[in-house]
């Protein structure tokens, strides 16, 4: 499970806008906006989750679990090529 302050930092690293990670997850940019208003867990529908993570993933962030010493972060899988 990912955390709506990931899936804002992951659009960061990608350089995508909210209308362009709704396209990529199949759902609604309503539902992006309203999922990444919110902190804490994610809440809603399991799959909505799943797909926005799983798209995210594909375009190539990696999500950080939080640990004793830090939080739950983002990062890219490989370096973007300018």
């Amino acid at each position: 499970m990912i955390y709506p302050e990931q899936m804002r930092a992951a659009r960061a690293l990608l350089g995508i806008n909210q209308s362009e990670l709704a396209a990529l997850a199949g759902v609604g940019v309503a539902t992006v906006k309203r999922i990444e208003v919110g902190s804490g867990e994610i809440r809603g529908a399991a799959q909505t989750n799943w797909k926005i993570q799983t798209a995210l993933e594909k375009a190539g962030v990696s999500f950080i679990d939080a640990g004793d010493d830090a939080g739950p972060g983002v990062r890219l899988k490989t370096p973007p090529k300018y």
